[in-house]
């Protein structure tokens, strides 16, 4: 076989198996995604969050999560934490700003690294990157969710559970969902009917939810939390409007879209500020 054959041959099989990346440089930004592919960290220069103190209509998941952030984040013990409900009620708006406090509190100390829910096959090597670092890291998964023959929650409960090596010590798991057990339930009830042990087949499935430490629940919010959503917004970015012209066009807004909550309030304050001429952000 010629030597130019032998080459090919092996730019081929580098191709197919390229060498390891090399260590992430994982002091250049708090904030990471997690990309497989080969795998690596990418860093977030800026992340898109609002303050903390701008979250209205959920005090007490946001107490929580602060206090069980602020604690992972001294090197205290924390939970995994699973925030599920009404969607736009602020679930990932909450991680991010919770993460901001932390970093504000033990700067450059712990790290947020977002990884997607077709990765989760992968977390295994990522917590290998982590495991040994002297940094502190939550890994957050948001909008969480399987469906019928998914079998990528099999890779969430090993991570939960952490397996022969365990969890790292220095690793913590936010993820999100508009569902409680992450199944949809007629997934849970095809279960029921059709296993071979019905009761050990649901118990699989709903007990992965059972594994976060931590529920935090979101509800709808009512009409006077999302007014003093909006009015927050509005104060905090300098636009200027009457109690009574915000009140009718805030509810004429929300009857609108047929609902209330803090993504609707924030769609209805980027108009409100484009008509107003405001920058936000």
């Amino acid at each position: 076989m010629s030597e130019a054959a032998l080459g090919r041959i092996a730019d081929a099989l580098d191709r197919m198996s390229p060498p390891p990346a090399p260590a992430p440089d994982l002091g250049q930004a708090d904030a990471f995604v997690w990309h497989v592919e080969p795998d690596r960290l990418e860093p977030v220069a800026r992340v898109s969050r609002v303050p903390i103190g701008l979250l209205v209509g959920i005090d007490r998941s946001r107490d929580t999560l602060l206090a069980n952030t602020l604690q992972f984040a001294r090197g205290d013990a924390a939970n995994n934490v699973l925030l599920w409900g009404a969607r736009g009620m602020g679930k990932s708006s909450l991680v991010k700003s919770a993460h901001a406090e932390a970093v504000a509190a033990h700067p450059g100390r712990v790290k947020l690294i977002e990884l997607h829910r077709e990765d989760l096959p992968s977390i295994g090597r990522l917590l290998g990157v982590l495991r040994g670092s002297e940094l502190r890291f939550i890994l957050f998964c948001d909008d969480l969710s399987f469906d019928r023959d998914d079998s990528h929650y099999k890779s969430l409960k090993a991570v939960l559970d952490g397996g022969i090596e365990g969890r790292p010590d220095n690793v913590a798991l936010y993820a999100t969902s508009n569902r409680r057990h992450l199944m949809p339930r007629d997934m849970i009830e095809n279960e029921r009917q059709t296993g071979v042990n019905p009761a050990e087949a649901v118990e699989e499935k709903v007990s992965l939810s059972d594994r976060f430490g931590l529920w935090l629940g979101f509800h709808p919010c009512d009409q006077d939390a999302f007014l003093a959503m909006i009015r927050g917004y509005c104060d905090a970015y300098g636009i200027g409007i009457s109690d009574e012209d915000l009140r009718a066009e805030a509810i004429e807004w929300s009857q609108t879209r047929g609902s209330r909550s803090g993504r609707v309030a924030w769609q209805y304050v980027t108009d409100l500020a484009g008509r107003r001429g405001v920058k936000l952000g």
